[in-house]
């Protein structure tokens, strides 16, 4: 797959480097001047250097798409200078991970490509990105969520060696730095180990300088310039570490289940119903600023690895689906039921996409429905695709629901207004919930339901 990482410092590279090695191809961007601490780890050296070697990988500075190209070609990675990552126009990523670490997003959304990981605080799965990968050390390390957010940032670094805030090493003043030692070399507390704005700077431990910012790079005060390690491994200034592999997996993880869904499953609005019991077109309904089709069809929209169908007889529904890259299907015959709708769009898939594996079916009347428990519901329907998987609510069952291939004939014989439900009764043990929330499971079928 074509992966954009936002970030080329170390815990970046080390994304980097489980996804290199599963076979995908990296580019990365930097900023013009790099603050990247383990530069001897890092694809950002790069930037100043031209052309890097981190461990078997190499990694080569480019200024264009073409001299991208040229690199992929060659097996290597390319490093772009470009701060807002412009070049994801021009590069198309199926997956984009934000590695800035910057403990907040920078502008980072979740339909800036097919899939997009958001690592360490700052993101919100569902919202801005699909998942978050864990960044801080302890039990979760490298963990992806999938619903809600990465541990805050506390402002104290992990426990390395019994040390934590000790093994920084920060400017003590603005200004440009100097180091007066190099990564690999040991120190002891209290050593003289750099010079920022002409004032010193002191080892607050004894141990290896395990990482160093470059010399002549203007900082500020209190900004991290080094890294003290008291395991005093030369190796560990070296290579990728055990933090950084640890992050990378979880991006790999991530990426892996993406690569599994990716064209092989389709997403299903169904918007023809007669509103009957409502008393009028009630998908024109303005609910939280936005008529209520609109809550769905953006949502489902996140999803650019799935194939995305909508069926409806409104022009105005219509119009905007298209808008979002949505096949449109026209029901003709909304009296015939839920099932006529269900119907139309399965025929539909199985003749474009003959290999469809599932189709996750929502319905354009549930505006409370998050992406993230569509997402939690796509990822069960391809973990068990012998499996009907619908949301749910301490046992309340509702939508949207997954069905795999194996349903498929089943579910193009159902008739009338209750679609899915005829079948679902039969595999009670084949059903399998995602826990949402009450309000998510909300749908709108009458006026009094807009009160409650």
């Amino acid at each position: 797959m074509k992966i954009l990482i936002k970030g080329a410092g170390d815990l970046a590279t080390g994304i980097a480097s489980r996804l290199y090695h599963a076979g995908h191809q990296i580019m990365m961007t930097e900023i013009d001047v790099p603050l990247t601490v383990r530069r001897t780890v890092a694809f950002s050296r790069a930037v100043y250097e031209q052309e890097v070697i981190v461990e078997d990988m190499k990694g080569i500075l480019v200024s264009s798409m073409q001299e991208a190209q040229k690199v992929f070609q060659d097996g290597d990675i390319a490093v772009i200078v470009d701060p807002s990552a412009e070049i994801r126009k021009e590069y198309q990523p199926d997956v984009i991970v934000d590695a800035i670490l910057a403990k907040k997003n920078l502008g980072t959304t979740i339909t800036d490509a097919a899939f997009v990981i958001g690592v360490g605080p700052g993101f919100t799965a569902g919202e801005d990105c699909h998942c978050v990968v864990e960044t801080k050390r302890g039990h979760t390390l490298g963990s992806v969520i999938w619903e809600g957010s990465a541990i805050p940032n506390t402002g104290v670094p992990g426990n390395v060696g019994g040390y934590t805030i000790e093994r920084l090493i920060k400017a003590s003043a603005n200004g440009v730095i100097e180091p007066k030692v190099s990564i690999g070399e040991m120190v002891e507390q209290g050593q003289l180990v750099a010079m920022t704005g002409n004032q010193p700077v002191y080892a607050q431990m004894t141990g290896i300088v395990r990482g160093m910012l470059q010399d002549g790079v203007f900082v500020t005060e209190g900004l991290k310039i080094g890294d003290i390690d008291a395991r005093c491994e030369v190796f560990h200034c070296h290579t990728i570490s055990d933090k950084a592999k640890a992050i990378g997996g979880g991006v790999l993880e991530a990426v892996s289940n993406f690569e599994r869904i990716n064209g092989r499953y389709a997403i299903v609005v169904l918007a023809a119903g007669e509103s009957s019991r409502f008393g009028g077109e009630k998908l024109l309904e303005e609910i939280e600023g936005k008529p209520m089709y609109q809550h769905m069809l953006e949502k489902a929209s996140a999803f650019g690895g799935l194939c995305k169908v909508i069926v409806t007889g409104n022009p105005q529904i219509k119009n905007m689906a298209k808008l979002l890259g949505f096949d449109v299907i026209e029901n003709k015959e909304p009296k015939k039921g839920i099932s006529h709708s269900l119907k139309l769009a399965l025929t539909f898939l199985l003749q474009k996409q003959a290999m469809v594996q599932g189709v996750l079916f929502a319905v354009c009347d549930q505006p409370w429905i998050r992406i993230s428990t569509i997402q939690k519901i796509v990822n069960e329907g391809a973990l068990h695709p012998n499996h009907i998987i619908c949301a749910g609510h301490c046992g309340e069952r509702g939508n949207p629901v997954f069905w795999g291939k194996k349903y498929f004939n089943e579910l193009l014989k159902t008739e009338g207004d209750f679609g899915g439900k005829q079948i679902m009764k039969y595999y009670e043990e084949h059903i399998k919930m995602v826990e949402c929330t009450l309000a998510e499971l909300k749908d709108i079928d009458r006026r009094i339901d807009l009160e409650s």
